[in-house]
C-alpha cells in the first residue's frame, strides 16, 4: 500500500473538492493519505493533517492541487526527501503542472500501476551568510533566489563572484539566480533567455540595471555565485517568490546546483516548446 500527500492551492474550491475525491478513492483502496495540517483544515479533514516537517517522511508520492506556486511549495517541502510530485493544474496553463483534473484518478491509478516516468529538474542551493540569521542558513529553489531592492528602497550594490574569482559589481533592481525551470518565471519578466527545463545550468540575470551591462549570463551547473551587499543600502532575499530576509551591508548569498533534484511525475512525452507556443499565443505559420 502506498503513502500519498496532498497539497492544496489555499483559495481554489475545485482544489479541496478534488483533494476530498482523491483522499476517499485512496482510503477506499487502503492507501494513507495525509496533508500538512493548515491544508488538512482547508478541506475539512484535520484527522489527516500532520506537521510540514514530518510531512515528507515515508511519502511515495505528493500530489499538487493548483498552479505553479502551489507546485513550488510542494517541491520544497518534499524535495529534500527525493519524494516525487505529480502536479494537477487547477487554474490557468501551468509550466509544471502535468494533470488535468479530470483526470486525477487515471493519474494515481497510473501511478499505482508503474505505469510512469519522472522527470528531474536541477534545483538551486542557497546558502545565506548574513548577521541578521544564522551562518549557514540553507535554501532550496526549483526556480530562483532573487536579491533586490526593499519596497520602499531605491537600487542596491551587489557584487557578484564566481568560482572565487569577482566578477563586477552591480547597480540594479535586484539580480536573479535561476534554474533552466526557473528561466520562465521572473527572469524571463527580466529579459532573461528561455532554457529547456532539462539543461543544467545557472542563470544571472540583472532587473532593471543602471549600469551599460545589462546581459544575462549563462554559467556552468557547476559554478559558485557569490552575491554581496556592497553598499549601504539593503536587499530583500526571495526564494521561489517567498521572502525570507532583509540583507546588509557585507551580507551574503551562494548559489549553486544542489545536490539534488526536484522529480515530476510524468505520463507521456512533455513538448516544451508546445507550452511555450500555447503559452505566449504563438502562431503555427
Amino acid at each position: 500500500m502506498a503513502t500519498v500527500g496532498v497539497i492544496v492551492h489555499p483559495e481554489r474550491e475545485l482544489a479541496a473538492e478534488l483533494a476530498r475525491d482523491a483522499a476517499a478513492w485512496l482510503a477506499d483502496r487502503g492507501h494513507e493519505v495525509r496533508l500538512p495540517v493548515k491544508d488538512a483544515g482547508i478541506i475539512g479533514q484535520s484527522e489527516l493533517g500532520v506537521p510540514e516537517a514530518l510531512f515528507a517522511r515515508g511519502l511515495d508520492v505528493v500530489v499538487s492541487l493548483g498552479g505553479d506556486g502551489t507546485m513550488l511549495r510542494t517541491v520544497d517541502l518534499v524535495a529534500a526527501d527525493g519524494v516525487p510530485v505529480i502536479g494537477v493544474n487547477v487554474g490557468q496553463l501551468g509550466y509544471l503542472t502535468e494533470v488535468e483534473p479530470h483526470g486525477l484518478r487515471m493519474a494515481l491509478k497510473r501511478f499505482l500501476a508503474g505505469a510512469y516516468e519522472v522527470e528531474e529538474r536541477m534545483m538551486l542551493q542557497i546558502d545565506v551568510d548574513s548577521d541578521g540569521v544564522d551562518v549557514g542558513t540553507r535554501h532550496l529553489a526549483l526556480n530562483e533566489a532573487v536579491l533586490e531592492k526593499t519596497p520602499v528602497g531605491h537600487t542596491v550594490r551587489l557584487g557578484v563572484s564566481v568560482n572565487g574569482e569577482f566578477f563586477t559589481p552591480y547597480a540594479a533592481d535586484g539580480l536573479i539566480v535561476a534554474t533552466p525551470t526557473g528561466s520562465t518565471a521572473y527572469a524571463f519578466s527580466a529579459r532573461g533567455p528561455i532554457v529547456a527545463p532539462s539543461h543544467r545550468c545557472l542563470l544571472l540575470t540583472p532587473v532593471s540595471p543602471h549600469m551599460l551591462f545589462d546581459r544575462s549570463l549563462v554559467l556552468d551547473a557547476g559554478s559558485h555565485v557569490r552575491i554581496d551587499v556592497i553598499g549601504t543600502r539593503p536587499a530583500t532575499l526571495s526564494v521561489d517568490g517567498r521572502n525570507l530576509t532583509t540583507l546588509h551591508e557585507r551580507d551574503s548569498i551562494t548559489c549553486t546546483a544542489a545536490p539534488g533534484a526536484a522529480r515530476l511525475v510524468m505520463f507521456g512525452h512533455r513538448d516544451f516548446l508546445k507550452i511555450l507556443k500555447t503559452k505566449f499565443g504563438l502562431s503555427d505559420r
